[in-house]
């Protein structure tokens, strides 16, 4: 696969804050990179960056190989934006600003357009001035959508929308991917990220924590393990790296560091066991792993 962005020891200072201390990671085509972490972590600061719009004080930072200061028209060209809140022309149609960010874009597709407007429920003849929170998100994702990109930038694409539109998104989303195109998903919708994700980036105080796919990053925390056994299973508590352990009469549920659930395994299958559930962490446990604090 083809590295589309390249971000490395990316810093950022706004008067004496740091805002970005050492950011790197990459995105490749056909890739749905997951960018999570609560807000003044970093986030947003990062993506202007890639957008040209704020310049880095060091590192680097490119898309298609483009520095993204320097080159930002050409790059411009390539890539589609959708930001958490979008702003529209409130005397416009939203069917009329959706054209003009085609138009500007330069490489729209009105088929592709009039199926993403039934597909998101759009009345694209309405003034944006009467639009909700969650219009104006639709008619930024169809305008995104509508043009063809190598590169998606999503920032918090569904604020405002419903679960059923939520799910729309996250359809189109893997259409996009399929057809090899390189994603930068940003949202606080941990379950969707979990679902789109390739590889998930977590950035914390402006540095990243955590870079890998869910499966990489899944060994570093706990499995969630139901036991119910014909024997007393007592013993299990004691064993290393079980924690939280909670007996309910025949049934067990405690935690697990997963490079100690194999001695788990050994000492249930002594006590006869009649159910085993062994549930691995989601995002949301990664995620808060870093921040219970």
């Amino acid at each position: 696969m083809t590295e589309i962005v390249k971000v490395q020891g990316l810093q950022k200072k706004f008067g004496k804050f740091q805002a970005l201390r050492d950011v790197s990671f990459t995105i490749k085509s056909g890739e749905v990179v997951g960018f999570i972490g609560p807000n003044g972590s970093g986030k947003s600061t990062t993506i202007r960056t890639l957008l040209g719009i704020i310049r880095r004080d060091s590192g680097i930072a490119e898309i298609f190989g483009k520095d993204v200061w320097k080159d930002s028209l050409e790059i411009h060209k390539r890539i589609s934006y959708v930001p958490g809140d979008v702003a529209l022309w409130e005397n416009l149609t939203g069917g009329e600003i959706i054209d003009l960010f085609i138009k500007l874009h330069g490489s729209g597709n009105k088929e592709k357009r009039d199926y993403l407007i039934k597909r998101f429920e759009l009345d694209p003849k309405k003034k944006a001035k009467g639009y909700s929170k969650g219009n104006r998100q639709k008619v930024g994702l169809i305008a995104a959508l509508a043009v063809d990109s190598d590169l998606y930038i999503f920032d918090e694409p569904t604020s405002g929308l419903d679960p059923l539109m939520e799910q729309v998104f996250q359809e189109e989303v893997e259409k996009i991917k399929k057809a090899g195109k390189a994603i930068l998903l940003s949202s606080h919708i941990l379950s969707e990220v979990e679902r789109l994700a390739d590889k998930v980036v977590i950035i914390r105080q402006g540095e990243i924590v955590e870079t890998g796919t869910l499966d990489e990053l899944r060994h570093l925390t706990r499995s969630t393990v139901t036991l119910v056994t014909q024997g007393d299973v007592a013993n299990i508590a004691s064993l290393e790296g079980v924690h939280d352990f909670v007996q309910t009469d025949d049934q067990s549920t405690f935690s697990v560091d997963n490079q100690h659930l194999n001695k788990v395994l050994l000492e249930a299958s002594k006590l006869g066991v009649t159910k085993f559930e062994s549930v691995p962490p989601t995002l949301e446990d990664l995620f808060m792993r870093h921040y219970e604090s």
